[in-house]
């Protein structure tokens, strides 16, 4: 509405007629940002994940000795997953995915290197001998010996595990020629049942010790980690990677990705173009940049950017009105009517 030629309205007048409702809109937004408050932190107490407390070595050590000291004496005699697997920690083979001309571990290399017998057992061990004998003399008893020897030794030690019985903070195995090894393995049990193992293998030269990678590779080399994950449901098989802790949904948008560890050829131990269960991992990362290139240029590819228009889904949700292609009435724009006298 446009005043009069000649004329001027000011506010008071424009709205003259105008029925004015009070509105506080500081009063407004604190009730909302209290309201929304409160139903988040009731739903957050009702429907949050569980907190489940960190795994830790010493928790391990303290819970299942035995496989503690199985996983340690594999550390010692190369023939744990982390000693055997690969760039970028070593360069064994164990773990090593490749996809036709790709070899990514590879191409890398060793930037993370990780030497196991000595970080996971005799470097520890070496700084808990101040002041014990028995220990000093088992070690130097050990580096003593041929590796023939030390191989001798631990295999016999490791068949005797399997039989291995726990007491208290011991294990405890049938007697044989095992050399210093149940004198070391039994320090490092006590070394990682009173958390000092942690710290050990979490040590580096940076301020902030950060890197839990050699503490993670060691629990992998158990059944802790493979246990955890199985109770709380985390499992490959059980869709973990889009899980949070527990049943709990999690980043549900992964379902693409976890999805092709469920089918074949990526859960066959053959398959097709040489996919397989063992470079899975490979395998899946390069479907999905596939996947996302195409969606990308999808506006560029012939065919492809075709599609809705020869499958015309979208008919089933935008429906034309006469609004919408132009056609129709529309509405008056309601006219003010100044006020006699303004």
């Amino acid at each position: 509405m446009r005043a009069p030629r000649g004329r001027h309205w000011d506010k008071p007048t424009y709205y003259r007629g105008v029925r004015m409702v009070p509105y506080d809109l500081v009063k407004e937004l604190t009730v909302a940002l209290g309201f929304v408050a409160v139903v988040v932190l009731v739903l957050s107490a009702v429907l949050s994940s569980p907190d489940v407390p960190s795994l830790t070595i010493q928790g391990w050590a303290q819970k299942d000795p035995v496989d503690f000291v199985t996983t340690a004496s594999s550390e010692l005699a190369g023939q744990s997953g982390t000693v055997q697997y690969g760039q970028p920690y070593n360069d064994g083979t164990g773990a090593v995915q490749t996809l036709w001309f790709l070899n990514p571990q590879e191409w890398g290399g060793v930037h993370q290197p990780v030497d196991p017998p000595n970080q996971f057992v005799l470097q520890p061990l070496r700084q808990a001998q101040v002041g014990d004998a028995e220990l000093t003399s088992g070690l130097n008893a050990y580096d003593s010996a041929s590796d023939a020897q030390r191989a001798d030794w631990l295999d016999a030690y490791t068949k005797a595990l399997a039989d291995a019985g726990a007491d208290g903070g011991t294990v405890s195995v049938k007697p044989g020629d095992y050399g210093p090894v149940p004198v070391l393995m039994d320090r490092l049990l006590v070394v990682a049942r009173s958390g000092g193992l942690d710290g050990l293998l979490q040590a580096s030269d940076k301020f902030y010790q950060t890197d839990y990678t050699r503490p993670l590779l060691f629990m992998g080399d158990g059944s802790v980690l493979e246990n955890q994950a199985d109770e709380q449901k985390l499992t490959g098989d059980q869709w973990g990677m889009m899980n949070e802790t527990g049943r709990y949904p999690g980043q549900a948008w992964l379902w693409l990705y976890t999805m092709w560890y469920q089918v074949a050829p990526f859960n066959q131990d053959s398959g097709f173009l040489g996919i397989s269960a063992a470079n899975a991992d490979l395998a899946v990362v390069v479907v999905m940049l596939i996947l996302s290139g195409l969606l990308v240029f999808l506006p560029f590819i012939p065919g492809l950017r075709d599609i809705p228009r020869l499958i015309p889904v979208y008919r089933l949700i935008w429906r034309h009105t006469p609004s919408a292609r132009g056609g129709g009435s529309r509405a008056p724009t309601p006219e003010v009517t100044p006020q006699p006298g303004a």
